[in-house]
């Protein structure tokens, strides 16, 4: 009877420890949006001027759309679609970051675990001991007796001012802080394929283009040394033509350079070594413009961001950890309870009169402590920092999406002026052809012409790439599709993007 006192008593001081009292230290509260409705001090077109050219087409910005969680989609392109999904599940830098993410998320379980419930342990022992009665002042020969144990321990503390619950808060916030940045390295991740995926698209399309253009100035060299062998070019024409064609040729190792060393780090990002080979070459051709860009207003971007998040995460586990400090300075209770048998022989273990038990409550208030002031102190200093770094987060994200919607404007008129030159530079050269067809015109001049239109075709190869750089760029500025349909992260896993 006893000891059904004993355990409901225990029961109901946990139950009264768990839904009883209130945690110390403020509340979280969120960081209200950005105080601004545009990121740019001029307004923005409704969309970007179009172009007569390949990735020429005018991209609108659709305020309040949703981003594609797969937004490499977009670019329509199944070979870059396969290498994005392939880096997601064998790049190793993400693969550490889930590991991590899995560690934070099992340490705070059993944190929980330790804290929210008491610990309860069962105990079975025995040992065999002598007793002298005259070493107690009694009569008597020495004996010797075995003695067995048998019981339950149970232990908790009461999270009376909260420390415990404020601790496991900041754990939970250090959880999600790992999980954004698990979205942030998976969208970095996407985003850098792309890049260079396209990337190695230009330059090998510039590596074609240049080795035409040498070609056209080996023409006009042979040409020329031969116009000077009958009298009718002078030396340094020769001469001229000479340092030109070498001035190109010294270009082609270094963009053949470029494009090695692109091919490696794609390699390693898709999670295999640069020797291993057996990545697919994506032209620039196969890949499409994005024309429909959903722009979230300034107060929506810091839910969609990982990298806001994330500091976001550290500002409430810095709140709750100032909370820690607080309640340190409370008084806090500790209650354990045995309950259990002893008997001289196993065989009476569990006999009528054999039950022990006992009961220990004991209250702790610190009196005098220095270092807690201090601790308190420093939590709020950390917590403080942890502001001023939210809003440095905040204010970096806005200028890049800023920097990136000028980029995507400016590409656009880039784009628009290059093919304009091109189709000029395109028709001169058609002329050309049909005036050398007919003898009005000489050799020296077609070549000349060719040239010309060969180098509009490399500033244009460049444009047309930058703008789809810059697309991608634009699909990470607004995070990536981090949230799912139901606004909550999405929780990632070994085949994310799949």
């Amino acid at each position: 009877m006893k000891s059904a006192n004993l355990l409901t008593c225990i029961a109901a001081a946990v139950t009264i420890g768990l839904v009883g009292g209130c945690a110390v230290g403020p509340d979280y509260q969120r960081p209200t949006g950005p105080g601004v409705s545009a990121y740019t001090p001029t307004p923005l077109p409704p969309h970007t001027v179009e172009a007569p050219a390949a990735t020429g087409e005018s991209q609108r910005f659709v305020a309040g759309g949703a981003v594609e969680r797969q937004w490499w989609r977009a670019l329509g392109s199944p070979r870059l679609d396969a290498l994005v999904d392939r880096s997601l599940q064998a790049n190793p830098t993400l693969a550490a970051a889930r590991a991590t993410l899995r560690q934070a998320e099992e340490v705070y379980a059993a944190r929980s675990g330790s804290t929210l419930y008491p610990q309860v342990d069962a105990n079975l022992g025995g040992q065999r001991q002598r007793f002298d009665p005259g070493a107690s002042g009694q009569a008597g020969a020495a004996r010797e007796f075995s003695l067995y144990h048998a019981g339950v321990d149970v232990r908790y503390t009461f999270d009376a001012a909260g420390g415990n619950r404020r601790a496991l808060e900041a754990l939970a916030a250090r959880v999600d802080q790992q999980r954004f940045q698990v979205e942030g390295a998976r969208l970095m991740l996407a985003a850098n394929i792309v890049t260079t995926a396209v990337t190695e698209a230009r330059l090998a399309a510039q590596v074609e283009v240049t080795e035409a253009i040498l070609a056209s100035q080996e023409s006009q060299l042979r040409l020329t040394r031969e116009r000077q062998r009958l009298g009718q070019a002078a030396p340094d024409e020769a001469l001229a033509l000479q340092t030109q064609v070498e001035q190109t040729r010294a270009g082609i190792p270094l963009l053949r350079q470029q494009r090695q060393q692109n091919e490696h780090l794609l390699a390693v990002l898709v999670g295999q070594a640069p020797g291993s080979g057996g990545l697919p070459a994506i032209a620039l051709a196969e890949l499409t413009l994005p024309v429909d860009l959903p722009l979230a207003v300034p107060s929506e971007l810091v839910r969609l961001r990982p990298d806001i998040q994330a500091a976001e995460a550290m500002l409430q586990a810095a709140n709750a950890e100032y909370g820690v400090a607080v309640a340190k300075l409370y008084p806090q209770l500790n209650l354990s309870a045995n309950l259990g048998s002893q008997s001289l022989t196993t065989g009476a273990l569990f006999g009528s009169g054999s039950a022990i038990w006992n009961l220990v409550g004991q209250l702790t208030q610190p009196l005098f402590n220095p270092g807690l002031p201090a601790e308190k102190r420093a939590a709020l200093a950390a917590f403080e920092a942890a502001a001023a770094n939210y809003r440095v987060v905040v204010l970096e994200a806005l200028r890049n999406v800023a920097d990136v919607l000028r980029a995507l404007d400016n590409d656009a008129q880039r784009l628009a002026a290059l093919a304009v030159a091109d189709a000029a530079a395109r028709g001169f050269l058609a002329s050309i052809e049909r005036r050398y067809g007919l003898g009005a015109a000489s050799y020296v001049e077609l070549l000349i012409a060719r040239q010309q239109a060969q180098q509009t075709s490399l500033t244009l190869i460049e444009a047309r790439a930058a703008r789809l750089v810059d697309s991608a760029a634009f699909y990470q500025a607004m995070g990536g599709g981090m949230l799912n349909a139901a606004g909550t992260v999405a929780r990632s896993s070994p085949t994310d993007g799949l």
